[in-house]
């Protein structure tokens, strides 16, 4: 039923669209993006061509390309792979587009080639049977040497762990960011490894007692009609850290439109439709991320963990930051 209202308001909302199509390529696992774009090809008659891979791999796809390229649109998962394409020039001035206005300054890049489509939030799990979570409020306690051999998190070369460390740095300065990884490594229960998803279930089976993850993989979790995962979300807690400081980090899933989209009006109507309420709110649902459009309601899931105050920081800055974060979490032995 929400899908066929999502359907019939966009129609509405974009009105009858000229015939042709729109390249996306997009770095989004296509299960994730697929349903939204199927959703734009109804409503418009826009035929929609994707492209999925790894979004490193995309960019010198596009990169090489070159004029040639049919690429429209650029979806991306991480701030930090937005600035690397950007870095590429692979990404065009959007221009003075209305769906801009609906998203907030911090979630736009400055130079106006890419924007947010959706956030997530990078939190603290915890397990209720073997650790009290009043002992952790912000991400700095995760270096205390008091919790060694506790912690489970991904490895440094995840781009949402850069992006972390990239607003430590922005946040603490070098020297405080580099003691923080260092006592984050200190504290890894084991040899980073897997997914968000395996951090939260390592805690649930008892390899450790906290990990960092993005909030949408819990969600999914919880969502999971599997016993399995059900007993997961049962045995785990979550903390929002830094609620009395700078926030919770977040990032987002971003897009732009390519520097020789050959189907511009396409591109633009897609962008527009990506950022629709109904958009937002169908996207929220399937996917548990948080929509970056005020007024655009979050999961039912993702309500039932709690208003929380994000991290304002500027997404420009994770990308911008993110080699020195790199280069930061190596000297730290972050594997």
């Amino acid at each position: 039923m929400l899908k066929s209202l999502v359907a019939a308001s966009l129609l509405l909302a974009l009105g009858a669209q000229a015939a042709g199509q729109v390249n996306v390529y997009s770095a989004r696992n296509e299960a994730l993006i697929l349903p939204l774009l199927e959703q734009f090809e109804a409503s418009t008659g826009i035929d929609v061509r994707l492209i999925t891979g790894g979004a490193d791999e995309l960019v010198t796809r596009m990169k090489s390309e070159g004029v040639a390229s049919p690429a429209d649109v650029f979806i991306t998962v991480d701030a930090g792979r937005a600035q690397r394409a950007k870095q590429a020039g692979v990404l065009a001035k959007l221009g003075d587009q209305d769906f801009l206005s609906r998203v907030p300054a911090p979630y736009q890049d400055a130079d106006n080639e890419w924007v947010a489509l959706s956030l997530r939030a990078r939190t603290i799990f915890y397990s209720k049977a073997r650790f009290d979570p009043s002992q952790i409020s912000n991400y700095a306690d995760l270096a205390d040497p008091k919790f060694k051999g506790q912690l489970c998190i991904r490895s440094s070369g995840n781009i949402y762990n850069q992006s972390l460390t990239a607003a430590q740095i922005e946040h603490q300065g070098d020297a405080a960011a580099l003691d923080w990884a260092r006592g984050m490594v200190a504290n890894m229960a084991r040899k980073p490894s897997g997914g968000d998803t395996d951090q939260i279930k390592a805690v649930a089976a008892g390899l450790c007692d906290i990990a960092v993850a993005n909030t949408y993989y819990f969600g999914r979790l919880a969502a999971s009609e599997s016993a399995d995962d059900q007993a997961v979300v049962d045995a785990v807690g979550m903390i929002w850290p830094d609620q009395s400081g700078a926030g919770t980090h977040v990032n987002a899933s971003l897009a732009g439109i390519a520097s020789y989209s050959p189907n511009r009006d396409n591109a633009e109507a897609l962008l527009g439709f990506l950022l629709s309420d109904a958009a937002q709110t169908f996207y929220a649902e399937i996917n548990h991320e948080f929509p970056v459009v005020t007024g655009a309601l979050p999961s039912k899931t993702m309500r039932n963990l709690g208003a929380f105050k994000a991290d304002g920081l500027s997404l420009e800055v994770l990308g911008v930051n993110n080699p020195a974060a790199v280069k930061l979490m190596d000297k730290a032995g972050w594997l």
